[in-house]
C-alpha cells in the first residue's frame, strides 16, 4: 500500500487531495481521498469519501488461470516458489 507514492505505515496521515494505492487480490486499486474520515461508517457513506481513479478490471478471457499444486506435491522449491512469483507479477 502506497500514500502519495510512498511506502505506507499504519500510522501514515491521509489527508484531503491523498492518493492511496493498493493491491487487491490481483487488481490495483487508486483512489483519491475527498473527505477523510474519523469514524468508521457504512459503505454508502464512504464512497462519497473518495474518487476511483483505478483502472477497469482486465476481460475475464484475458485473465491468467492461478496454478494449482498437485495435492500431495509439498511445499515449493525455492526455484519454484521464484518462478510463481514472477508468473504473479511481484
Amino acid at each position: 500500500m502506497e500514500v502519495d507514492g510512498d511506502r505506507a505505515k499504519p500510522a501514515t496521515t491521509v489527508g484531503v487531495g491523498s492518493t492511496v494505492t493498493a493491491r487487491v487480490g490481483d487488481r490495483i486499486r487508486i483512489l483519491e481521498v475527498m473527505d477523510p474520515i474519523v469514524k468508521r461508517v457504512g459503505a454508502p457513506v464512504a464512497v462519497r469519501c473518495y474518487l476511483d481513479h483505478s483502472p477497469p478490471p482486465p476481460p475475464r478471457e484475458l485473465v491468467a488461470p492461478i496454478a494449482i499444486r498437485d495435492r500431495g506435491a509439498g511445499r515449493p522449491t525455492k526455484r519454484e516458489r521464484r518462478e510463481i512469483e514472477r508468473l504473479r507479477g511481484h
